[in-house]
């Protein structure tokens, strides 16, 4: 008879860890909730059998991975829209919602990041989730996406990875090579992120949050960056240059001075907000922010992505 409370003792300390772990897998906050669930199923139908060959936590992440993977294997990767077409020119026409693809969801910090606190250990965590990192590695196969993050997140060793995925050392090495050169020929705004305490970066999340509220398009002119990204999944078109996408919010954003609500969160490692227009859920705006202004916003759309957030449909 399996003792519940000493398996839930010694399992429950991993499931935030395993949360990042799948979601850096798959790309999404959903199917990484399902995919820890089954870990710990899985693990509960083989704890019986468990003989400390290994420690708990690499018994724990080698039935995670492999679980992502023969998931990875009967689905499509998870993508933003600047990861299928170019930018589009037209804000004034932008399609309708494409809910078949499958897109690139946010994390809540809340719900993966360690409960310590070490400045060190939360800065670490935080940069293993940035959204620009968590969308190029939705585009390595799943085996170099899981001998990458193994390998460079987790920092294990080549044997102990070559075990997890019943191969050798040698092969593990060469999977790492050629992931490693996949990422080279790939760009992302990695080197502009800023930690969101930084107070200059602070005093820009600040304007930006009363600009929006205030409907003042020449303030988030002049906080926006000259060459700008934004997206909005699940729309497939997105935007490049500040005035184009401050015509893409005046003309399909319309509101008026006191029509929305900036409520300051946190969604992989960066700062983010959750937009209420009129009081209804709008958008979820993940931002790639720096000191001398914001870089990029991908603002994902739909009351789904705020129901793991805990916020609320309407206010």
């Amino acid at each position: 008879m399996i003792d519940t409370d000493e398996f839930a003792a010694r399992t429950t300390p991993y499931r935030r860890e395993l949360l990042a772990h799948c979601y850096r897998m798959l790309g999404s906050v959903d199917d990484a909730e399902d995919l820890v669930q089954e870990t710990m199923l899985r693990a509960w139908r083989g704890y019986r059998d468990f003989e400390e060959r290994a420690s708990m936590r690499t018994w724990l992440y080698r039935i995670a991975t492999n679980a992502c993977l023969n998931a990875l294997a009967h689905g499509s990767r998870r993508v933003l829209p600047s990861g299928l077409t170019g930018p589009a020119t037209n804000p004034e026409r932008i399609g309708t919602d494409a809910d078949t693809i499958p897109w690139l969801q946010p994390m809540p910090d809340v719900l993966i990041e360690p409960e310590t606190t070490d400045p060190a250990a939360i800065i670490a965590a935080r940069h293993d989730m940035r959204l620009a990192l968590i969308a190029v590695w939705q585009q390595l196969p799943p085996r170099q996406r899981a001998v990458l993050i193994l390998r460079d997140v987790l920092r294990w060793k080549a044997g102990e990875v070559a075990e997890l995925l019943g191969t050798t050392p040698a092969a593990v090495n060469s999977t790492l090579q050629r992931a490693h050169a996949t990422l080279a020929d790939r760009k992302t705004e990695e080197a502009l992120i800023t930690e969101p305490d930084d107070p200059a970066v602070r005093a820009i999340l600040d304007r930006w949050a009363a600009a929006f509220e205030n409907f003042d398009t020449d303030a988030l002119a002049d906080l926006l960056k000259a060459e700008a990204i934004w997206e909005m999944p699940p729309i497939r078109e997105w935007f490049t240059g500040r005035a184009t996408i401050i015509r893409l919010i005046t003309t399909q954003c319309p509101s008026q001075a006191g029509g929305a609500r900036m409520m300051p969160i946190r969604a992989n490692g960066q700062p983010a907000f959750a937009l209420y227009m009129k009081g209804e859920a709008h958008s979820i705006q993940v931002l790639t922010a720096t000191p001398t202004g914001i870089a990029k916003v991908v603002a994902f759309h739909g009351f789904e992505r705020f129901e793991p957030f805990g916020l609320p449909k309407t206010l």
